[in-house]
């Protein structure tokens, strides 16, 4: 595992790899990939690698990083992403390579069970949907037998239940050692298993919690490591931009408020003067939330006066400001009153500081004022979260990981644009190191068709979403089904879905309505299902064969550009002497949509339609670098032509069907690119 032959063997048509996949194709491109991923781990260099779908970048970065005798955290995508790693690629490599690999996964603390809440909930006067007795019945009976406390076990339970909010292991309500339960926690069993792996799978947005939490007062979650490895690397900025910002929401207040409530009804000694302050705080925080309800969205702050460095805009004025002082004021008095509580305990040490974590967010949030980030509101269902975020995260990563540790390696199928990697590492401040683009494996110019319809109007059209749910039911019938539709927003989605309910002839499966794993196990399982999502499904969701023979994307996927995250993104580059809509807009835009396309070829014997139901790829001057960016595909715009397509002979051995002979053929076959 240490000399470049080993690798080539190892993945060669000759060697064990091949002799253990039933499905083995000799990948020339995953092996040049593993070789330069075993050279920055080596030599000690950042590595940016886009890796075309069918390249087999999964064992071209494990293998190297098994063999490196060096603590690895392998950072994914998404939660799903990790489960194919941990169950399906590691136990594979294990068998293949006859001996035991030092491996675990983590995910982040909500996740995870704790006992505790589990054994205090039998106290709770009520619970919070008509199906928790049940949910709760199977909850107990799967704590019993659970080795991991890991949710995501529990398949058949919905995807956010609200149940779970009160039972999952998150740092805010956690007493850590001092717990009864600590020894037997599943937390605690986890922490030791990451420091006895040599390799630890965690998520994104697991690695740079931790990583925010390393320059804090918490200490770290992730044992110390020496290489990185973000697979799906596309993603970074957002998830940093999460992690290196502050929240607060009505929701957090609530379950703080009602913490209080339980501890102090259970402590005899709490005087009855700080429990008539907790139900003045609840009033004084609905007024305070209540100032910010708005149509569902994100929303600037903007400054506001009365000398409060709270912002003006949609909820200006005296209707924030006093309510927050009062507040702020009123959670003072109530941590104070609770820290020195005669007799102190777990709960009300966990309380007290939970109150000051609260008001210093509140504070950073609402009277700081700084030009590096940005100040904004979302009101999402019965939701209000209050948020600063960083308008730039290419610093934060440039000192805080970048050049503190020796290697990096960022990869993705859609890492590149326009050939080269200039786009993602400005924006993620990564200066230095070595670039690699391998070309896909896969023939697309035989195995799929491009279908964009050029009649069906802008989609900034009132007429838009009636046509494309005509030009939906057309595809669906030339793919009998079998179908991802997947769209840019979830009011999209749902609106169409609920259009065609009744109008299509086969199973319609719908984001949230299970977990993504549970929903992508239906929808393998059921013939012909189409299932509508949004950004879930546009990346890290692998299904072969025929089963997935249609891709539809709705709309170009542009970021909103009233975000106000985005807007300030926007906003900055064009301060800066820039141009936003071609320096950021749109390389943005080419990675999500070459994302969502990659979900339909994921073998060299699937065929299938692509279809994008925007005509702007074809009439706006910036359409052709998304043709370009996209694989050399044919484009057709004729929708009886796809039956036909689908119902070809599979390609074999360089046989296949071109819809016509006039097919223009988009993208460009970039081939194999030299490390430089």
């Amino acid at each position: 595992m240490t000399a470049a032959m080993d690798i080539e063997y190892i993945l060669g048509p000759d060697g064990p790899v091949a002799r253990s996949h039933p499905q083995y194709e000799f990948r020339p491109g995953q092996i040049r990939m593993a070789l330069a991923v075993k050279d920055a781990i080596e030599e000690g260099h950042h590595l940016c690698v886009e890796a075309g779908t069918g390249t087999g970048k999964t064992l071209a970065y494990l293998l190297p990083c098994l063999g490196s005798n060096k603590r690895v955290i392998l950072s994914t995508g998404t939660k799903n992403l990790q489960e194919q790693l941990f169950f399906k690629d590691i136990p594979f490599l294990e068998k293949t390579l006859g001996r035991r690999l030092s491996v675990c996964y983590m995910k982040g603390r909500a996740n995870y069970l704790c006992l505790k809440k589990l054994a205090e909930i039998e106290n709770e006067a009520y619970l919070f949907s008509p199906h928790d007795p049940e949910y709760l019945e199977k909850i107990r009976a799967w704590a019993g037998r659970t080795e991991t406390g890991d949710c995501a076990e529990m398949r058949e339970l919905p995807e956010d239940f609200v149940l779970w909010q009160h039972l999952n292991a998150r740092r805010e309500t956690c007493s850590g050692q001092k717990c009864s339960d600590f020894r037997s926690c599943f937390i605690t069993k986890l922490r030791q298993r990451a420091l006895e792996s040599d390799l630890v799978i965690v998520n994104h947005h697991l690695f740079f919690a931790d990583l925010a939490l390393r320059q804090g007062d918490h200490g770290s979650v992730l044992p110390d490591y020496a290489v990185v490895i973000f697979d799906e690397a596309h993603e970074l900025e957002d998830v940093v931009s999460q992690y290196f910002g502050i929240t607060a929401s009505n929701y957090r207040f609530d379950e703080l408020l009602r913490d209080s409530a339980k501890a102090l009804a259970k402590e005899e000694s709490a005087p009855a003067r700080l429990k008539r302050r907790l139900d003045r705080l609840g009033i004084l925080a609905g007024e305070f939330f209540g100032a910010f309800r708005r149509k569902e969205g994100r929303y600037l702050l903007e400054e506001l006066g009365s000398g409060l460095a709270v912002r003006r805009g949609p909820a200006a004025g005296a209707a924030v400001a006093e309510p927050y002082r009062k507040i702020m004021s009123e959670m003072a008095v109530i941590g104070s009153g609770i820290e020195v509580l005669p007799a102190q305990n777990d709960d009300t040490e966990s309380l007290a500081r939970r109150y000051s974590e609260l008001r210093s967010d509140l504070a950073d949030i609402l009277e700081s004022d700084s030009a590096d980030r940005v100040y904004w509101f979302e009101a999402r269902g019965r939701g209000i979260f209050l948020s600063a975020s960083p308008i730039e995260v290419s610093s934060i990563l440039g000192k805080r990981l970048f050049s503190r540790i020796e290697c990096a390696v960022l990869t993705s199928a859609t890492l590149s644009t326009g050939g080269n990697f200039q786009f993602i590492r400005s924006r993620l401040g990564l200066e230095d190191g070595r670039d690699l683009i391998v070309g896909s494996h896969f023939d697309y110019s035989r195995q799929a068709i491009f279908y964009v319809p050029p009649a069906i109007p802008d989609p900034r059209e009132e007429g838009w979403a009636a046509q494309a749910c005509i030009e939906i039911e057309r595809i669906l019938d030339a793919s009998s089904g079998r179908a991802f539709v997947l769209f840019t927003s979830h009011h999209q989605m749902e609106m169409v879905y609920h259009s065609l309910k009744g109008r299509l002839r086969f199973p319609m499966l719908l984001q949230g309505q299970k977990s993504k794993t549970g929903l992508l196990d239906e929808f393998r399982s059921t013939p012909n299902a189409v299932l509508f999502g949004t950004s879930s499904f546009w990346q890290g969701v692998d299904v072969q064969g025929e089963q997935l023979s249609c891709v539809m994307v709705d709309k170009l996927p542009f970021s909103v550009p009233n975000d106000p995250v985005v807007a300030a993104r926007i906003r900055r580059i064009n301060e800066s002497g820039g141009n936003a809509f071609y320096d950021y807009q749109i390389p943005e835009a080419i990675i999500l949509l070459k994302q969502g396309f990659g979900r339909l070829i994921r073998s060299r014997n699937d065929r299938g339609i692509l279809a994008l139901l925007d005509k702007r790829i074809l009439t706006k001057r910036y359409g052709g670098a998304f043709l370009r960016s996209l694989p050399p595909v044919p484009l057709i715009h004729d929708w009886r032509q796809l039956s036909n397509f689908l119902r070809a002979a599979k390609p074999s051995g360089g046989s296949g069907i071109i819809p016509s002979e006039d097919a223009k053929l988009v993208g460009r076959d970039r081939g194999d690119a030299e490390p430089t």
